[in-house]
């Protein structure tokens, strides 16, 4: 289920590139930090692509495109899942566990902290603030656990968990904004953020079946087996989504 994502995630990139407007293209070549989804298994920032296998962190000089050069392999546990970062840190979802690593130093991530819960597969993101896990049971993953945690991670080497809310069999996950999280939970479920301790359920996206979420913006890419849609959202009134796009494939 994992590759299968991985590729979808990749036609969601190309997707979200083709619909930049020109405008926001820049003319050098220099390397910008990528926007992954939080099922991704990869992750660009600046000239280094990282990216997570079954047990290890690879680290990849990219300065030349046609020649990367891979400068560092970290092995952080068993069962890792997914990889995401947020400004100088990556978060490393696996089927027991959130490890939280910095790459201010880009090819030597150090590990900050480790936070373990009951195995079932483990997407994260974050903010300057919290991170959010969903953890959903399958065939893979085993257990019997559908929730989504909220961790303060103002204390990046000692993440505490904040709250946990049952949910039916969540996957991806993305922020928007300060205030709201869209859950993946068959359809699309929108949460109020704004106090972490007390995520309040306000609406959802009527999809079947979404996998994942990225948000650029102020639209919403949401894979599905069979299809990516684009919505617009309006930050001013969450309720106000418009699907503008759709893409099956």
């Amino acid at each position: 289920m994992l590759k299968k994502i991985s590729k979808l995630f990749i036609i969601t990139l190309c997707i979200i590139s083709c619909s930049q407007d020109a405008n926001d293209v820049t003319s050098n070549s220099e390397f910008t930090d990528g926007q992954g989804g939080s099922m991704a298994t990869f992750s660009l920032k600046g000239s280094y692509l990282y990216t997570v296998d079954y047990s290890n962190l690879s680290v990849f000089n990219i300065e030349n495109a046609t020649n990367p050069v891979k400068v560092n392999s970290i092995n952080v546990g068993f069962d890792i899942e997914t990889l995401f970062s947020f400004q100088d840190y990556l978060f490393i979802g696996s089927q027991n566990a959130m490890y939280i690593y910095d790459i201010s130093n880009a090819e030597l991530p150090k590990k900050m902290s480790q936070s373990d819960h009951f195995r079932a597969c483990d997407p994260v993101v974050a903010n300057g603030t919290n991170a959010y896990v969903t953890l959903h049971t399958n065939e893979n993953c085993g257990g019997s656990v559908n929730e989504l945690k909220t961790y303060d991670i103002t204390d990046i080497e000692n993440p505490i968990l904040l709250n946990t809310r049952g949910l039916t069999q969540p996957k991806g996950l993305s922020l928007y904004g300060s205030n709201f999280l869209l859950v993946c939970d068959d359809s699309v479920k929108i949460f109020d953020v704004t106090d972490p301790s007390n995520s309040l359920y306000i609406n959802e996206i009527p999809t079947t079946g979404a996998l994942d979420i990225i948000i650029r913006n102020h639209n919403a890419f949401i894979i599905s087996e069979h299809n990516i849609a684009q919505y617009q959202l309006d930050v001013n009134d969450i309720t106000d989504f418009k699907k503008i796009s759709e893409f099956a494939f």
